[in-house]
């Protein structure tokens, strides 16, 4: 029997990522962020929202993928909205994403599924619970202190439609995440017919689309 040992792992995240304006308004309070309390790695990253995080052999990742789109197609697109900065002290400050139901209600359709994105008993997936897109973490005393002075009196607010999930994966010795797939938020709804076959049906469609399931 062969070892899953012997086979190659990578780090992933399932995320919801702003429309193409608001991240470049993100970024550039990333970067001034990361000139002003010399934190290099705030500017880096595209701003998202984490929905799950996890460590998983590549072997399964179409396994995974497949799950996803089946779970992503289920729940429809949503708008997002964020407004001012918070922090976690005394080493994160994020902004806060202030419709926070739909979010929440995604990541608890992915449990179902957390045996797949479990890759041993110390290596858990890691789903989160408290929506955000971040600035800057793992921050020095000083660097929080004097950064979150600031942020903390910054105005800052956006919305965007979340219409689609985006799988990255990172393997190991690369530096940056990319993207393994795109899932869309159709809102369709499964009705079983004679065990075998299912329709999907999107709001507003005026004809029903066969499946084998």
């Amino acid at each position: 029997m062969e070892m899953l040992a012997d086979y190659a792992t990578a780090d992933y995240l399932l995320v919801i990522e702003p429309h193409a304006a608001l991240c470049d308004e993100i970024s550039k309070v990333k970067k001034k962020f990361a000139g002003q309390y010399d934190c290099p790695a705030a500017a880096t990253g595209t701003p998202n929202i984490t929905l799950a995080r996890f460590e998983q052999y590549e072997m399964l990742e179409q396994k995974i993928v497949h799950r996803l789109e089946l779970i992503a197609r289920g729940h429809p697109s949503f708008l997002v909205e964020v407004n001012g900065f918070e922090s976690y002290p005394t080493h994160s400050i994020f902004l806060n994403v202030v419709t926070k139901t739909q979010i929440v209600e995604l990541v608890k359709a992915l449990r179902p599924i957390q045996h797949l994105l479990k890759i041993d008993k110390e290596r858990k997936p890691h789903f989160i619970t408290e929506p955000h897109i971040g600035i800057a973490n793992k921050l020095l005393p000083w660097q929080y202190e004097k950064g979150w002075l600031e942020m903390s009196n910054t105005h800052f607010s956006g919305k965007f439609m979340a219409e689609h999930l985006l799988l990255l994966r990172k393997r190991d010795g690369e530096k940056r995440f990319e993207v393994v797939r795109r899932f869309g938020l159709l809102n369709e709804k499964e009705t079983v017919v004679q065990g075998e076959l299912f329709f999907l049906l999107t709001p507003g469609a005026t004809t029903l689309r066969k499946e084998r399931s």
